[in-house]
């Protein structure tokens, strides 16, 4: 059991610490590589897209070749990949290495749900929510380390750097390789119906689901790239800094906190509904309150509620569907919620340029916030 959760742990946090290492070396790889700013939101888009569109080819990989593998194989594909940025002759190279690194990190997202079902059958929330800490956790350490102690240790190179975080991605997947619990529950690592790897479409479950993790990723990625410029917009640029950072470490109580409590809340609606509040309160406390303590708290109350509504919803395709039809499930929740967080941050971009007004943003996100009131109440536990 602790041998399992430990994998699951670093192969959660290795699902976002080589994409979360690229914004504090963004001004190192903006000089060097000479990128205009379309270019910079391009290298930070890519991952994006590949986990909405990369996750339905995971599925297909685990059908066939089962969930240890497609794990392995995403772990290789990131770190061979993300080091292969540090080598990147010009911006095209780099990113062609991001997709490729991307789209290994995709192909491992469907994985582990069915690890989880295989690994640890009798404790799924528990599972969840390990793996989710990791994910978390990964993107805090990434943010945190690569400026004060990593560019010191590697001369201050951006490229050195990069290989340095593909490092422990590479060990990951050697660690799999070796300590890998593969005869737990084969039926689930491998599931017999090879062929049920699409998603089904007309689920209107799984569907529900989507959204249900959309929503977190819509409020944690817009919050994230519109809440400078409307802090700016409101004349409290002074609050930046402590807002983003509220925001980021908002995440890690509760994915700590249900590490103790996930068991307790798997499959029940409550939950999500209180995390949908949650979300609200801290949306217009952002936005309504002119006091920065107020500002920085909602700020943080944000963060909490998303981590809180991803680690939730991951226990929920495991308890709702057969082995066999979770990755899949998986994979389409993994399109649609990351599509919904590319195209929403457009619209909200569009809307506060025509309008002049960054209210419209918020809005959008809060659409996601009461979406996640609704939703929950209409899933239903598998027995």
């Amino acid at each position: 059991m602790a041998l399992a959760a430990l994998l699951l742990w670093l192969s959660g946090a290795c699902l976002r610490v080589t994409v979360l290492a690229v914004p504090p070396l963004l001004p190192a790889i903006h000089r060097d590589l000479h990128l205009n700013e379309t270019g910079i939101g391009l290298l930070t888009s890519l991952p994006s897209l590949m986990f909405a569109w990369a996750a339905i080819p995971g599925s297909l990989l685990i059908a066939r070749y089962g969930a240890v593998r497609t794990l392995l194989a995403g772990l290789l594909a990131a770190a061979i990949a993300s080091a292969l940025r540090g080598a990147a002759a010009d911006a095209l190279a780099l990113y062609a290495a991001t997709l490729v690194m991307a789209m290994g990190l995709s192909v491992m997202q469907p994985s582990l749900p069915l690890l989880v079902h295989g690994w640890m059958p009798g404790r799924i929330g528990f599972g969840t929510a390990v793996y989710s800490n990791g994910w978390l956790v990964g993107e805090i350490l990434a943010v945190w380390l690569t400026i004060p102690y990593l560019l010191p240790l590697v001369g201050g190179s951006w490229r050195l750097s990069l290989v340095a975080w593909s490092l422990p991605v590479m060990a990951t997947a050697v660690l799999v390789v070796i300590f890998a619990p593969g005869r737990a529950s084969p039926q689930t690592l491998r599931p017999a119906g090879v062929a049920r790897w699409w998603p089904s479409w007309r689920d209107s479950r799984m569907w529900r689901l989507a959204f249900i993790m959309g929503s977190a990723n819509v409020a944690y990625w817009t919050t994230n790239g519109f809440l400078p410029d409307f802090l700016t917009h409101i004349g409290r640029p002074e609050l930046i800094s402590g807002a983003l950072t509220a925001l980021n470490l908002g995440q890690l109580p509760i994915s700590l906190l249900l590490l103790f409590l996930a068991e307790r809340m798997a499959g029940r609606a409550w939950p999500l509904f209180a995390a949908g509040l949650l979300m609200l309160a801290g949306l217009f406390a952002m936005v309504v309150s002119p006091n920065g303590f107020w500002i920085v708290l909602g700020a943080g109350a944000v963060g909490f509620a998303c981590a809180w509504t991803l680690i939730a919803g991951l226990t929920l395709p495991p308890m709702l569907y057969q082995p066999e039809d979770v990755s899949r499930t998986v994979a389409g929740m993994f399109t649609v919620s990351y599509s919904c967080s590319v195209a929403v941050p457009i619209v909200g971009g569009l809307l506060w340029d025509a309008t002049g007004s960054p209210y419209f943003v918020f809005i959008l996100i809060a659409l996601g916030g009461v979406a996640i009131l609704g939703l929950p109440w209409t899933l239903h536990r598998r027995a």
